[in-house]
């Protein structure tokens, strides 16, 4: 039961994350008709994407003894990474498929509406527009994620404890 329970908590969440993230994207889209502005977006989409990715990765590859000897010594944030650890399956779920899937598909989506600007504004093919800004996303997002995954790896205890000390302020 418990299993179908994540699952049904894993669709609610990306559905939720996914309408936030493309409301946010819509009305800075829609109010900015800015070929610049769209293209900070979908940057910023692609780089999200592949912070959550490292995240998730490094959660994976953590050490959870490293934790436990920051948190004998009361150092902040070690029991958060502690955590983030013992629940490392669930977590790297959320950051590489939940949040990454969400900016793939966002970046995508931002990715058509600039091959239509540029393309409008330069007079040349929709077709080939796409194709050309839609391989680039994809090139950058794969080997984005490629690299934080080999970053990720190497330095997955570093990664963890940034994050936990992030989440322990909020606590």
């Amino acid at each position: 039961m418990s299993k179908d329970n994540w699952i049904i908590k894993a669709f609610l969440m990306t559905f939720f994350i996914a309408i936030i993230f493309s409301s946010l994207s819509n009305v800075i889209i829609n109010r900015c008709n800015n070929v610049i502005v769209l293209i900070i977006i979908t940057i910023f989409f692609i780089l999200f994407g592949v912070l959550f990715d490292i995240i998730g990765t490094a959660v994976l590859t953590a050490n959870e003894s490293t934790f436990h000897a920051k948190s004998a010594k009361k150092i902040k944030g070690s029991k958060e990474g502690v955590q983030l650890i013992k629940n490392s399956p669930r977590i790297a779920s959320i950051c590489n498929d939940v949040i990454g899937d969400i900016c793939g598909i966002i970046s995508g989506s931002c990715g058509a509406i600039l091959s239509i600007y540029i393309a409008n504004s330069l007079f040349i093919n929709v077709v080939l527009t796409t194709l050309v800004i839609s391989s680039l996303i994809s090139s950058l997002t794969v080997g984005g994620k490629a690299i934080g995954k080999k970053y990720a790896t190497k330095n997955s205890d570093e990664i963890v404890f940034i994050v936990a000390k992030i989440i322990s302020n909020f606590k």
